[in-house]
């Protein structure tokens, strides 16, 4: 069954349908959200909250991007994501009159120094300036493997090549990514 056959049938009451789709999916959503978090705890309470947003979603009746389930769940982890981040954020303040050390002017608490952060944003923008000179088909292929990470299979099917295709086609993406990196004498790490 497709997952829309799936999805039909969970919408009108049968619960192992369900099952077969988080059966299907589980490895791949679980592999994004840990990719992005770092923290498997973190990582299988956002994979809960996102199949529990999917089964409410689809029990209302609101499930509504039809062929398209599995960057459809991918798009609830990655905004669940986004919001344990916010949410982070907003808890994390302390007073600094709370301790008998300065909290801040301690190296080992630091995120890192605005430099660093300069260096990381520059990079990210080299890379993405570099992926905009790939041919389409490679551009392709890198961005639906590390942007939203689809397996091979997945990038193949969708693309209408074969896996070596696809595999072969994000080879030269990385190996024209390098060439491009060296003739403009790019740096690509934080010190």
């Amino acid at each position: 069954m497709t997952d829309d056959d799936l999805v039909a049938a969970y919408a009108n009451g049968d619960n192992a349908a369900f099952d077969v789709l988080l059966n299907r999916h589980k490895s791949g959503v679980f592999s994004y959200i840990h990719f992005v978090v770092r923290n498997r705890e973190l990582a299988e309470d956002i994979f809960q909250e996102t199949f529990v947003k999917a089964i409410m979603t689809i029990k209302q009746g609101r499930y509504t991007d039809a062929g398209k389930f599995r960057p459809w769940i991918n798009r609830i982890a990655h905004n669940l994501i986004i919001d344990h981040y916010r949410q982070e954020k907003n808890e994390q303040t302390v007073s600094n009159d709370d301790y008998e050390f300065d909290l801040l002017n301690n190296i080992k608490i630091a995120d890192g120094t605005i430099e660093d952060a300069i260096v990381r944003n520059q990079i990210t923008s080299d890379v993405q300036h570099l992926i905009e000179f790939l041919p389409d088909n490679q551009r392709e292929v890198l961005q639906l493997r590390y942007y939203q990470d689809f397996s091979f299979k997945e990038i193949a099917d969708m693309t209408g090549v074969s896996i070596n295709t696809a595999l072969g086609r994000m080879r030269y993406a990385i190996l024209n990514m390098r060439r491009m990196v060296d003739e403009k004498q790019l740096i690509l790490t934080v010190n």
